[in-house]
């Protein structure tokens, strides 16, 4: 089984970096003074990092870029002890021509909604009327393969069930736009359809009072899907009582897929230092896999790794309050689970082999690895595990 490396204790506790250090040491070097307070030395190994590596170098140099760059950022507003308000690369949330190139040159996306849409289709076989919950509806690239696949299926005497689609997201826009493709997607397979937008600014509205524009129907096969949703879930409370608000609904399936990594501490901790190093080590693989199987001055790779990944590094480095959230492993997600009063449902053998269909045709790299184990889907770049997809009920 892939497993995620720890953190590199010993290279986060440096006081100083060395003159010939390496662009890593001298990140977490950077991560150590911002964390002991001292902006002044923190700026100024951020901006040693900034001016010897290359944002459109290799693997290793663009990894280091980005971290310094939103580790300049968080000394930049003046950390007092609360996460400031990070800005990412892009200014904003990831543009569609982003998403969909992430989309196109890396599998994470893909293979997150392909399994999940794999769960939801078992669960909600025979359904007449099925409700879907998206907690991150975003540009709603997840549907469409899942609405053709219910026309697929469909009972040639009864016609295809109706699907409402209840799209979560923190801009208006996006959403009206996600509703109008999918409306004008499903108009073209005779789908009866429904898209109600559900305007959320921020988590913590959502931990609040989660029930907020949702509108439940007791005819209606439920399915919540929570696709990179939970980790901004940051506290382990807030987590608790999300899941147990899902669990009410008592819904035939829930989906989860996040990225698989620890941070350690508990949920008042704001270790700087080794939430980076971790964070490192996670997104190292990440550029690792990009620099295999993309050229280097590919204008997606760039789009990419600008408006997506420097904007989850920099929610990283911002921590729990600044929308990075709390990353955990799976071991953690199954375990909050199951507090919640969630039953597993395991992966099929069908999603495991149509997770690994998907890389030999779209991502053909030796280095990705899809697998089954503990009843979910783990997906991975060399030896280490990067995504997990799970469904429960």
């Amino acid at each position: 089984m892939l497993e995620p490396p720890e953190p590199d204790d010993d290279a986060v506790s440096l006081p100083r970096a060395p003159v010939a250090a390496s662009p890593r040491v001298l990140v977490l070097t950077c991560a150590d003074l911002l964390h002991r307070g001292d902006l002044e030395g923190a700026r100024r190994i951020a901006g040693a990092v900034l001016s010897s590596t290359d944002p459109r170098g290799d693997a290793a140099d663009r990894l280091a870029h980005h971290f310094a760059r939103a580790l300049a950022l968080r000394a930049d507003e003046g950390h007092g002890g609360g996460a400031p308000a990070v800005v990412g690369v892009g200014g904003g949330p990831a543009s569609s021509t982003a998403y969909l190139a992430y989309n196109k040159i890396a599998p994470f996306l893909r293979f997150a909604h392909l399994t999940a849409n794999q769960a939801i289709l078992e669960a909600a076989a025979g359904a007449r009327r099925l409700h879907i919950v998206d907690l991150d509806a975003s540009h709603g690239v997840q549907w469409p393969p899942l609405l053709q696949a219910i026309c697929d299926r469909a009972d040639a005497n009864l016609g295809p069930p109706e699907v409402r689609i209840t799209g979560a997201g923190p801009d208006r826009d996006v959403l009206l736009r996600t509703g109008d493709r999918l409306r004008a997607f499903a108009s073209s397979l005779n789908l009866p359809f429904r898209f109600h937008p559900l305007l959320l600014p921020c988590t913590g509205q959502l931990a609040a009072d989660p029930a907020t524009g949702l509108e439940l129907h007791p005819d209606e096969t439920l399915a919540v899907n929570c696709v990179t949703f939970l980790h901004r879930l940051s506290r382990d409370g807030e987590l608790a009582a999300f899941l147990r608000w899902v669990r009410s609904m008592n819904p035939a399936v829930v989906t989860v897929a996040e990225r698989e990594g620890s941070a350690g501490g508990g949920d008042d901790d704001d270790d700087l230092p080794r939430r980076v190093a971790a964070a490192m080590d996670f997104y190292s693989a990440v550029f690792d896999a990009l620099e295999a199987t993309v050229p280097p001055g590919c204008a997606e790779r760039l789009s990419v790794e600008q408006e997506i990944l420097g904007t989850e590094i920099d929610a990283v480095v911002a921590g729990p309050g600044g929308g990075g959230g709390r990353p955990r492993g799976f071991e953690e997600w199954a375990a909050a689970a199951h507090a919640a009063g969630l039953s597993p449902q395991p992966a099929s053998t069908f999603a495991a082999a149509q997770a690994r269909l998907l890389l030999r045709l779209h991502y053909p790299s030796e280095g990705y690895a899809a697998e089954e184990a503990r009843g979910a889907c783990f997906l991975g770049w060399q030896t280490r595990t990067l995504m997990s997809v799970s469904s429960w009920h």
